[in-house]
């Protein structure tokens, strides 16, 4: 039984490896969750234009799903595909304004549109919203960033749109600020304390 177990968790991290997700385990598995803060403002406009985007459908909160090789294969084919899909275009260029979070229009985006698209694709595939977090990091350069955080039972996992593999949360090069409450998708919570940020970053 105990090789079995072995053979298993080594298949997995070659699938996550050649899917590709990073197979490397992160020495925090999961983000240290803090305070309530300051929802992002295109989020709180998408709220208002949309609530049932930010609408809680739980009373209670579930556990994080089981990370298994169909959803390791599900969340990594859904990443390329739509890095893959949505143009970068900033909002200023497609709406005229510094910040609007919206799914993507006519093919084009920027993160936080690719991150939203990526949420209800998944989502629609079965995987609850409490475990698809749209979360706000810094860059190296210091501007602001959105990706959706994959909650599971193995840890916090990134989907970016600035990169093709799907990555344990701690691997990937980014000050973390904050991301949607699993209990409430309208309410934020601190990863790291840090002001608001616009977050149109379009580059790949």
């Amino acid at each position: 039984m105990f090789f079995r177990r072995l053979f298993g968790a080594a298949l997995l991290l070659c699938l996550f490896s050649g899917s590709p997700i990073a197979a490397r385990a992160s020495p925090l598995g999961t983000m240290p969750i803090g305070a309530t803060t300051r929802q992002p403002f295109g989020h709180y406009a998408l709220c208002r234009r949309s609530p049932a985007e930010c609408r809680t459908t739980t009373k209670e909160a579930a556990p994080p799903v089981l990370l298994d090789i169909a959803l390791m294969q599900l969340v990594s084919r859904v990443n390329k595909q739509i890095n893959a899909e949505i143009q970068p275009a900033s909002d200023q260029e497609l709406y005229g304004v510094e910040e609007r979070w919206t799914l993507p229009a006519s093919g084009r985006g920027d993160c936080e549109d690719y991150a939203l698209l990526k949420r209800e694709r998944l989502h629609a595939a079965g995987i609850p919203l409490s475990d698809l977090l749209l979360t706000v990091v810094r860059k190296r350069d210091g501007t602001g960033h959105a990706i959706l955080t994959l909650r599971t039972r193995s840890g916090d996992f990134v989907l970016d749109n600035l990169d093709a593999r799907v990555r344990p949360w701690a691997d990937v090069p980014y000050r973390f600020v904050k991301r949607q409450s699993n209990e409430d998708p309208a309410r934020w919570v601190e990863i790291e304390k840090g002001a608001d940020t616009m977050v149109s970053a379009m580059s790949r």
